[in-house]
């Protein structure tokens, strides 16, 4: 079996008072009680995919940690992980490490990162009933307001809709993105079904994020997170704020002038025509 987590920092005692506001007294029973967590779910031969910023220890303080955990180890690094830069780590406590990875899981790619990946590999293929075929998972960005954001894309994006070649209609847009931070699943490395599952039931990820930051809630002008001026649900034709006014894509522009080099300025050479999109 395989398991996927992000962003333990083993060590990392700021944490528990700062940023992640982690509660614990001190590194070592951070340390400890994270340690008991993963051991209690994962078996010898079980995989587990770290996504980066496992350590901030010294790489002899986290080859001590790697040991004393269940199942075969690979790391996707993070920026945190500069032990594993070192001449004195054993690398071969890992399965391997990179920096991007991408991997099959019972049918489904998954791509992997420490960062966030907002337009990702495999996005838009989908199953005969119209499930999902890849997932991004992630870490990085903990339980902060960037992942509020992210959420924010992730709705967005799967709300809107586009033509696809072979489709009558505009289908929506899949995005499968998934914080796989370790504090969502109380420190216990989880499957893929069971980060998607938990993904599903937090729609406004509660105890994470305040109220008044809740995702699901009605936000017609983005209150608090985008200004007025360019709240992007507004009528905008002209795109003001975003857009200037010579590279508005929303008005007569046969040449498109500033977008397009001057060798398609043949056009409306296409008026009148459909275009649609294969997906990747």
């Amino acid at each position: 079996m395989r398991f996927y987590i992000a962003d333990q920092h083993f060590f990392h005692n700021n944490l528990n008072t700062a940023m992640d506001k982690r509660g614990f007294p001190d590194a070592e029973s951070m340390n400890e009680y994270m340690i008991a967590r993963w051991n209690e779910r994962v078996k010898k031969k079980d995989e587990v995919v770290i996504l980066g910023d496992f350590s901030v220890g010294t790489p002899e303080q986290t080859a001590e940690i790697l040991k004393r955990l269940a199942g075969k180890k690979f790391l996707v690094a993070g920026n945190h992980d500069r032990f594993a830069q070192s001449s004195r780590f054993d690398t071969s406590l890992f399965g391997w490490i990179h920096a991007y990875k991408e991997m099959s899981d019972n049918g489904r790619k998954v791509v992997l990162c420490h960062y966030p990946v907002m337009c990702y590999n495999g996005q838009y293929r989908v199953n005969s009933a119209g499930e999902p075929k890849t997932y991004m998972l992630y870490g990085h960005v903990h339980n902060t307001y960037d992942e509020e954001l992210i959420r924010r894309f992730v709705r967005e994006t799967r709300e809107s809709t586009r033509l696809v070649r072979g489709e009558d209609a505009p289908t929506h847009i899949p995005c499968q993105m998934i914080n796989c931070f370790c504090m969502r699943s109380d420190y216990r490395p989880l499957t893929l079904d069971e980060w998607i599952a938990l993904d599903r039931t937090e729609p406004a990820r509660p105890g994470i994020f305040p109220k008044e930051n809740a995702l699901d809630r009605p936000e017609p002008a983005r209150p608090g997170i985008f200004p007025k001026e360019i709240a992007l649900d507004r009528p905008e034709p002209a795109n003001p704020g975003i857009f200037p006014k010579e590279n508005a894509l929303d008005r007569p522009e046969p040449a498109r002038p500033g977008i397009f080099p001057k060798w398609d300025r043949s056009e409306p050479r296409g008026a009148g025509k459909t275009f649609t999109f294969d997906g990747f």
